[in-house]
């Protein structure tokens, strides 16, 4: 939109140089996309008035005029001038010598025909005003306010040197596609008082003869407000200079008084309205309707349309179509020079009709624009007294009660904002006051809710596109200044993270598979002879009702069965010895014969084909340390569960809580799945191995040297390698690691014993351990073991 700066200076008289706006506008939202320069300061050129007019001697083409500059008739200025457009008593445009014109002409005393030209008489274009050269430009004739001889062209007319600003209207902002909305917002940030135009002009008595006109709604859905004023007196001819280039400067074409008032209006308020010429329409009134499918239309621009029923009309009393609903007008009453009286049409149109229409017929024109972003309800009064303003300073009066007003305007949207929201969004430390206050100053009202720092905001008519909280928010963060928010980083809701449990199976996972061991996927579903191979009591599992093979009916109660099928596939494929893993739910029947759902799990299982359970031992130390466990509160009891080695496996124990097995699988199940040698396994429940507990804590590691001394007890098979590891671990403050290497059953050892042999590492974290402190410890270590499980320490 191109905003002059003089006509925005009418509604603020005090607004500052424009450097400052075009520093503040695009913190209001309304970027400046360019600053144009038009015309030249004109210094020197004068209002005069011609006061007598002669021939010159063999000369047929040129005048001696004669004009009061500000001397009056006792000191005129003699100009050579070639126009004939003009005479006495008209007031024109002179510049006076020394006065450089646009384009660099320097105006000089000459000569012409023996007679001295004491300046020159100017047209239009001559002062940059236009590309008109047909003759002089006659500003008024007579006594006209303002047009004093001797004062300056600029100040007189305002038509000097002027800055357009070009800005940038975003569609959400429909109020500020008018001069009046972007001083009113220019005016609230800077604190200036806005100044409404003066509205005065002349009325006819009340019941003037041609004054009455009808008006009838059809449609209410697509016209909700309609206004008709009718003025007579109409003398259609060009508009005042400073009129007529203010429409230009803003983009649009001069074309008559008549005409260019309506624009002039719609630009100024943003309200857009067409004047219809009264005498030439039927029956002195206006119908608005809905199209009917195929009906047709010539519009201004001398084009037939064809319409669908989606459309709106504006008809004349006798229906005919003389108008497209704010897009265009049409041709059949189309203002002209024998017009004498108009009807004002003014109306507040759905928006959506409005785009629908202008963009299926692709006919966009000013009017369309703004109807179809929102425009004002309640304006409409008083854009027809603007109208009536303008066009009176031309002769033209207003016929009295003579308006025709069909249609209210709608409630205004009422909004709640609180404070805190409002800080919460933008990162500040507003009070009540402030927020209320910001948007005070652009026309909204605020009152007090029922809740402290709430409010309810009635949004002015002007602004249809402010109708929630958010856009409240933004009210007060444009007028507040973006630049005066802090810059803070939102906090926001993590979205697709994995929780501490998924994130500690996912850490499971990698710990296992760098054992060397590879993820298997095995079926959820096993037959009722695996369990049996297995030693699972099928009473404990679940039948499926309809299995999709069926064999396998039974859903796994244990990983053990699908692993083992898995290690004898590959061994028939001769891929033996192979290690495997799988985490997977297992289901078992509930212990509460109550519950509706089963005992369902997630486990870990891991089937090392071809290793004993000192390696499947080791792959359980490594699932500890790799997972942070508390080395203290681990521990591996002896025991006996289906499918594993009645001697060779062991419960886990986690904190005294039981959590898995490990150990071999029973010789006769491994035989069963004709697998050779033996087979490791390790199982435990995730839920109670990843249950989270007390960060482990970091140690120093101590700069001296270490001393490893090796033990080895006889105990008996009963006693749990793993509680003489505690033992040791726990016997002498100077012991850091302990680590099982050799197991031995034979000759010497006892029937019913076996030697258990281990390295203890010993190490001081503040200096180098002497022989005498790692004897005396390895000494409390013996007899620690001696007492606590009745072991004997081999030499």
């Amino acid at each position: 939109m191109r905003v002059p700066v003089s006509w925005l200076r009418d509604f603020l008289p005090d607004a500052p140089p424009v450097d400052e706006l075009v520093r503040v506008l695009p913190t209001l939202g309304l970027a400046v996309e360019e600053v144009v320069q038009v015309g030249d300061p004109l210094d020197g050129v004068v209002v005069a008035r011609v006061l007598d007019i002669a021939a010159i001697d063999g000369a047929d083409k040129i005048r001696l005029v004669q004009v009061d500059a500000g001397g009056g008739a006792e000191d005129p200025v003699s100009v050579v001038c070639g126009a004939w457009n003009f005479e006495v008593g008209d007031l024109v445009p002179l510049a006076t010598v020394g006065t450089v014109l646009p384009g660099d002409f320097e105006i000089s005393q000459r000569k012409l025909r023996g007679v001295v030209s004491n300046g020159m008489l100017c047209a239009a274009d001559e002062l940059g005003l236009g590309a008109d050269h047909a003759g002089i430009m006659v500003l008024g004739q007579g006594e006209v306010d303002g047009l004093e001889p001797g004062r300056s062209f600029v100040e007189a007319t305002g038509l000097g040197a002027e800055v357009v600003l070009d800005l940038e209207v975003n569609g959400n902002r429909p109020d500020c596609q008018s001069i009046l909305g972007v001083a009113r917002d220019l005016g609230a940030k800077l604190g200036l008082d806005l100044v409404r135009p003066e509205v005065r002009y002349p009325t006819s008595p009340a019941g003037s003869a041609g004054g009455a006109t009808t008006v009838e709604v059809e449609a209410p859905e697509g016209c909700g407000r309609f206004l008709t004023r009718v003025l007579t007196g109409v003398s259609v001819g060009p508009s005042p200079l400073w009129l007529a280039r203010r429409v230009e400067l803003a983009g649009m074409r001069s074309i008559s008084n008549v005409v260019d008032v309506s624009n002039y209006v719609m630009l100024e308020l943003g309200q857009p309205n067409h004047a219809y010429d009264l005498a030439t329409l039927p029956g002195r009134g206006l119908r608005v309707r809905w199209a009917h499918p195929g009906e047709r239309l010539v519009t201004l621009d001398d084009v037939e349309r064809t319409l669908s029923g989606a459309d709106l009309l504006i008809c004349d009393a006798e229906d005919t179509p003389v108008g497209l609903a704010g897009i265009m007008g049409g041709a059949s009453s189309e203002i002209s020079d024998a017009t004498t009286e108009v009807v004002v049409e003014l109306a507040w149109f759905d928006a959506m009709t409005i785009a629908r229409t202008s963009k299926r017929l692709n006919l966009r024109s000013e009017a369309s624009a703004r109807f179809e972003r929102g425009t004002d309800p309640e304006v409409l009064e008083a854009a027809a007294e603007r109208v009536s303003t303008l066009l009176g300073a031309v002769g033209a009066t207003t016929v009295a009660d003579a308006d025709v007003v069909v249609g209210a305007p709608p409630a205004r949207t009422r909004v709640r904002l609180r404070t805190a929201r409002v800080n919460a969004l933008l990162g500040t430390d507003l009070g009540d006051d402030v927020v209320v206050g910001h948007l005070e100053s652009i026309g909204f009202t605020a009152t007090p809710a029922d809740a402290p720092g709430a409010f309810d905001v009635d949004v002015p008519s002007w602004r249809p596109d402010a109708a929630l909280e958010i856009d409240m928010v933004e009210e007060v963060a444009r007028l507040h200044g973006y630049d005066r928010i802090p810059k803070t980083v939102p906090v926001s809701g993590h979205t697709g993270h994995l929780t501490a449990y998924q994130r500690a199976r996912r850490r499971l996972r990698h710990v296992v598979a760098g054992t060397g061991v590879s993820e298997a996927w095995t079926t959820t579903f096993v037959s009722p002879a695996d369990l049996d191979r297995v030693g699972l009591d099928r009473a404990m599992s679940l039948s499926v009702t309809n299995p999709l093979v069926a064999d396998e009916s039974q859903l796994r109660p244990s990983l053990l069965p699908g692993l083992l099928t898995a290690a004898a596939y590959n061994t028939s494929h001769r891929q033996s010895d192979v290690c495997l893993f799988e985490i997977g739910r297992t289901f078992r029947r509930p212990a509460d014969s109550g519950a509706r759902l089963p005992d369902e799990r997630e486990e870990l299982g891991v089937l090392l084909a071809g290793h004993d359970a000192v390696a499947a031992t080791e792959v359980w130390q490594a699932i500890a340390e790799g997972l942070s466990l508390d080395p203290a509160s681990i521990e591996l009891v002896a025991g006996t569960v289906p499918g594993l080695h009645p001697t060779r496996s062991a419960q886990i124990l986690l904190g005294g809580q039981p959590v898995g097995w490990v150990g071999e699988v029973d010789p006769a199940v491994v035989g069963a799945y004709a697998l050779p040698g033996r087979v490791g396994w390790v199982t435990a429940r995730l839920d109670l191995l990843l249950a989270e507990r007390p960060a482990a804590q970091l140690r120093p590691i101590s700069r001296f040297p270490s001393s490893d001394v090796d033990l080895a007890f006889e105990v008996a098979d009963s006693v749990p390698a793993a509680a003489v590891e505690r033992t040791l671990r726990e016997g002498a403050a100077l012991v850091v690691d302990v680590w099982l290497f050799d197991v031995y059953r034979g000759a010497p050892v006892a029937e019913g014993h076996r030697s258990l042999a281990f390295t203890v590492r010993f190490q001081a974290p503040d200096r180098t351990l002497t022989d005498d402190e790692v004897a005396e410890a390895r000494s409390a270590l013996v007899a620690a073991v001696s007492s606590t499980h009745g072991a004997t320490l081999r030499s």
